[in-house]
């Protein structure tokens, strides 16, 4: 699929990797729809001046389906079609699992795992009628190893995967691509606070010796966006980390 002209809807992307996904796919000539609970700033409209394609911004809760159901028909009666989906939008909330409530556990599932499910059934049955669509799913090196802490984000990631798996092998023979990305250690907000100790930790965990960068998970997100042989797979971008 050539992503040029095509309506790319981002959930979570007012910042981090979803903002870098968005910035990617509008370099590429495509109309963006920007996602998030509350507003967006006028700097980050702005950062998008000069791109070909348009863009616009959908507020909305991913973990209310009939607000997920909303907001698709919305960016449907603005842009005409919503041909690609990347479900990004997630949210951490980390603490032992001696120490971590029922409703710890369920409000990081809500988010990151119902959100994805309540945003591809909504955008499944007009992507099924224009037989084309590519989903993307952002899941987590977590997801794939687990991690000291985070029992619900793990959970909720590698809940994701299995997710991903069936919803493309129920979709393949419709034109549509449902994938998933696995991103390790990116530079973020959280990760430039780090001490040096910490990151010292980080490296001494990855072979590539450096932490990745938002825009290298982006161009990852439009090559798979873009393409239309692969499937229900899940691509690690870590650095090794999670190398097999």
């Amino acid at each position: 699929m050539d992503v040029k002209g095509k309506n790319i809807f981002i959930t979570g992307s007012t910042r981090g990797i979803g903002l870098a996904i968005a910035k990617e796919f509008a370099q590429l000539g495509a109309n963006i729809i920007l996602n998030g609970r509350s507003s967006v700033t006028p700097e980050v409209l702005s950062s998008f001046e000069g791109f070909e394609g348009q863009v616009s911004f959908i507020s909305g809760d991913v973990s209310d389906q009939k607000d997920a159901e909303r907001m698709i028909n919305q960016a449907i009666e603005t842009f005409g079609s919503v041909d690609i989906l990347i479900n990004n939008a997630g949210i951490t909330y980390d603490k032992l699992l001696l120490k971590m409530t029922q409703e710890d556990f369920e409000t990081v599932l809500r988010i990151n795992l119902t959100g994805a499910f309540n945003m591809t059934k909504s955008v499944l049955k007009p992507m099924s009628k224009a037989r084309q669509g590519a989903i993307i799913n952002l899941s987590s090196v977590v997801g794939l190893t687990g991690n000291i802490g985070q029992a619900n984000y793990a959970a909720s990631k590698a809940g994701l995967i299995g997710f991903t798996k069936s919803v493309a092998r129920e979709v393949a023979g419709r034109g549509i691509t449902v994938n998933a990305i696995a991103p390790g250690f990116i530079e973020s907000d959280m990760t430039d606070v780090l001490s040096e100790k910490t990151k010292e930790s980080i490296l001494s965990q990855i072979p590539m010796k450096r932490i990745g960068k938002a825009e290298e998970v982006a161009k990852l997100a439009s090559y798979l966006a873009g393409q239309s042989y692969i499937t229900g797979q899940v691509i690690a971008i870590d650095g090794g980390m999670t190398m097999q």
